[in-house]
């Protein structure tokens, strides 16, 4: 937003300075350079390429569309992971002011990238996960509630899973 007040600012600047050519010559630059600035700043998730993507963390191949997970930082910048448990191991280390987006692969859909702070998680060792601490983000308590019944286990908040992972 400031570089495209500046960019008005110039422009404005340069209309009353200089004659009609002048101008005309520097609208596509004004123009690119405005595009690149909108296009660099998005702040969205990327969809993880399964089989080709590497984990973050651990460097391994992203393959499970049930335990994948990933963060977009304010400035845009991507990062995925073949597990939960690496996400929020590698998160140990940031700022939570620096995150626009944690997301987490929903169990019961795989594929589909859920809020992590607003999933219930549960660690079953009747559900296997890539790295072997066997948890499962699921996107609403009563479904995971369910899981427990079939598989057993413990259910966790955001909160309490990086508290419990953070005891290791």
């Amino acid at each position: 937003m400031f570089f495209k007040n500046i960019l008005v600012l110039l422009y404005i600047s340069e209309l009353k300075k200089s004659k009609v050519m002048k101008i005309n010559f520097l609208k596509p630059f004004a123009g690119i350079f405005i595009l690149l600035l909108t296009i660099s700043c998005k702040v969205e998730p990327e969809a993880i390429v399964y089989g080709k993507d590497q984990c973050s963390f651990c460097m391994m191949n992203i393959v499970d569309k049930t335990h994948a997970a990933q963060y977009v930082t304010k400035k845009g910048k991507q990062f995925k992971f073949d597990a939960v448990e690496c996400l929020v191991n590698d998160l140990s280390n940031k700022n939570d002011d620096e995150l626009a987006l944690i997301l987490v692969a929903n169990y019961a859909n795989p594929g589909e990238m859920i809020d992590a702070k607003s999933a219930t998680y549960l660690i079953s060792s009747g559900i296997k996960s890539p790295m072997g601490a066997n948890l499962s983000a699921i996107s609403t308590s009563e479904k995971a509630e369910e899981l427990q019944q079939k598989f057993t286990g413990e259910i966790y908040t955001w909160k309490t899973l990086k508290a419990r992972l953070s005891d290791k």
